[in-house]
């Protein structure tokens, strides 16, 4: 088996954020756009206010100046832009309220838009995440690590929710707002722009410094939340093994340096994290007081010919002038506090893309190719020996292609394998298997045995076609297998397992996950086929008792007998029995014995075991060492040899 490990990205991948927003716009381009000009509206709003606020200022000082009640009567507003307007505070008042209602109404179409196009994103984002993986070749879950995968689905779509929902709206808002204030202000008045301009350079270098800081530990976080979350799925796992050689303190020891490694990341973390936004506001904070002293050192030293963009002179004009210190420290304050709710997210936005990246790593995984062109079907047989095709299920089956020419032809299933001169490595380098030659013909049963490693599971992946091979051939009834479609090959198989898996669900969806199809009375069928039967009728609801936890309320013996049933109830023409018996008791064993016998009456059968007496009534037996056939024959015919197999029946009845 390949050596599995853990790809691990700290970075995004260059173009990754492109990606996405494509995507995003591809599924929701009428959301986002709604969303977008909501946020335009929403960052005019608050603008809006602040000029507001400026010419009710400014009205205030003019109203004075002409003597006219400022709620009631209509005076002259000459305002800091440069323009005059007539009006009063009532009017300025309910204008504003306006605004400020349709800027409530814009936040929350677009609040909730998003919240919505998330969701929904990251459903369907799943879910071509889950397909993609169920297309992808067993390799690929041969060297990556349960764990990681698992933190794909969790960790990571998480960052990316962050990314969609909080971070983007974000940094949309807050460069828009950014970019209206900055030419307000610079209409305004240039060299307090410049106080300004200033204040954002020093922002950013602290953005940098800090947030770069921050951002790096929180992905360093995401990787050792990873590895936590796989130490404990392997530690429940392997519970029992944890128990049987008492090394509850061992895996408590290797736990805590993985949390402790946890601890520190988060820890640095949000100790960068926190300090962001207090930082970032007293900066705001000095800016407010930079601008407020700067207006008072142009009205007090006389600079006023360069206040206004060095065009509009201010002396005499003291109401346009308080205009426009209220508008600036009115700005200010919007232009710091959006900055620094930009600093928030720039951690987001940093997770968001490596999480991202690693979740489009597993969908640019390759998956399986499949270039057959030969189907399995049933077929109904004719008195004459003739057959057809049906889409009725029956014992029967045959193989349906379709030549260059559009004719049909059809090949009946017999269950004729051939391995010829078939050589296969993992790595590419190391071979597994060398120059293996097996053949099987139609209900023959042949077994493979030999000491862990040599080979035998990998000879059956191969013919399910998990894993190709890196030379030779293998034929089915004849035909390359590279030619039959890979569903119906491993349909045209029914396979038990050493390790079960038993799903969440009943015991009769259990067994029916042989043949979606298969009816209750056929799931029965096959139960007493594999002497499973009794025990079932045992359980608290019989076919209808829920299993959950893998099966953990049976016992093992009762799991393997339910996968020998899930293995009936396919009805395949050709068995591979993988370590089927090796978690049952002697007894059992002989019951299970008498099913799988009827069970492989007229299939071929491959058989790998290490109790050998399950495979002395075998056609053929094949020893395998270090990938290679040492010995073939029956068992009479090996036991006169007195080579491998001899001395490994002698030693296994010795142990007996």
């Amino acid at each position: 088996m390949p050596p599995v490990h853990i790809k691990e990205r700290a970075r995004a991948k260059k173009g990754t954020m492109k990606r996405l927003l494509k995507m995003l716009f591809k599924l929701y381009p009428w959301q986002l756009i709604v969303s977008l000009l909501c946020l335009i509206f929403n960052v005019i709003g608050n603008l809006c206010s602040s000029i507001f606020v400026s010419l009710a200022t400014t009205a205030l000082t003019a109203a004075g100046k002409q003597g006219v009640n400022p709620f009631v009567g209509e005076f002259a507003v000459s305002s800091t832009f440069g323009f005059t307007v007539y009006t009063n505070i009532t009017y300025l008042v309910i204008i504003l309220g306006c605004i400020y209602i349709v800027g409530i109404l814009a936040s929350w179409t677009w609040n909730r838009t998003m919240a919505i196009v998330t969701q929904r994103f990251l459903n369907d984002f799943r879910k071509s995440m889950f397909a993609h993986m169920e297309d992808l070749p067993i390799k690929y879950f041969d060297t990556h690590a349960r764990g990681a995968i698992m933190s794909m689905y969790t960790n990571d779509i998480d960052t990316i929710r962050q990314f969609i929902s909080q971070a983007m709206p974000s940094l949309i808002q807050t460069g828009l707002t950014v970019i209206f204030v900055f030419f307000t202000m610079l209409t305004a008045s240039i060299w307090m722009t410049l106080v300004v301009v200033f204040g954002f350079i020093f922002m950013l270098i602290t953005v940098k410094f800090i947030g770069g800081k921050s951002s790096s530990y929180f992905i360093k976080q995401q990787g050792s939340l990873a590895k936590v979350e796989g130490a404990i799925e392997e530690s429940i796992n392997g519970l029992k093994v944890i128990k049987v050689f008492s090394h509850e303190e061992k895996s408590i020891e290797e736990f805590n340096v993985l949390n402790n490694d946890l601890k520190y990341n988060s820890t640095q973390a949000n100790i960068h994290g926190n300090i962001m936004m207090p930082i970032m506001a007293n900066i705001g904070n000095f800016l407010y007081i930079l601008c407020a002293l700067m207006g008072a050192c142009i009205y007090v030293f006389g600079w006023r010919n360069l206040s206004v963009s060095g065009f509009a002179v201010l002396q005499g004009q003291p109401e346009k002038f308080a205009g426009m210190i209220a508008l600036f420290l009115m700005m200010s304050r919007v232009f710091s506090n959006n900055v620094n709710q930009f600093s928030q997210q720039i951690t987001f936005i940093v997770m968001g893309m490596a999480g991202a990246s690693r979740c489009l790593d597993l969908m640019d995984e390759k998956p399986e190719t499949d270039e057959g062109y030969v189907y399995l079907c049933n077929i109904i047989r004719h008195e004459d020996g003739s057959f057809e095709e049906t889409s009725e299920h029956t014992h029967d089956y045959a193989w349906k292609y379709r030549h260059k020419d559009g004719s049909l032809e059809y090949r009946e299933l017999k269950g004729d394998i051939l391995l010829d001169n078939v050589d296969f490595s993992y790595d590419g380098e190391r071979l597994v298997l060398k120059d293996v030659y097996v053949y099987a013909h139609p209900g023959q049963k042949i077994a493979l045995v030999g000491a862990t490693g040599a080979g035998k599971t990998t000879i059956t992946n191969l013919i399910n076609r998990f894993y190709d091979i890196a030379d030779g051939k293998i034929r089915y009834d004849g035909i390359n297998i590279n030619k039959i479609k890979k569903a119906d090959l491993r349909k045209s198989l029914g396979i038990v397992l050493q390790d079960t898996n038993l799903f969440t669900g009943t015991v009769m969806e259990n067994i029916r996950y042989g043949r979606l199809d298969a009816s209750d009375e056929e799931c029965i069928k096959a139960a007493k086929i594999a002497n499973a039967h009794d025990f079932i009728m045992r359980l608290p609801e019989g076919y209808n008792t829920m299993l959950s936890g893998d099966g953990s309320n049976l016992s093992q013996g009762q799991r393997q007998l339910l996968s020998i049933a899930r293995a009936a109830v396919a009805d395949a023409p050709v068995m591979i029995l993988d370590e089927a018996t090796s978690s049952i008791d002697t007894r059992t064993e002989k019951l299970v014995q008498q099913g799988t016998d009827q069970l492989m009456e007229g299939r071929t059968v491959f058989v790998i075991a290490h109790r050998l007496s399950t495979v002395q009534n075998s056609d053929a037996i094949m020893v395998l060492d270090h990938g290679e056939i040492i010995e073939r024959g029956t068992h009479e015919d090996l036991i006169k040899q007195k080579g491998v197999y001899y001395r490994l029946y002698t030693g296994a009845f010795e142990l007996e």
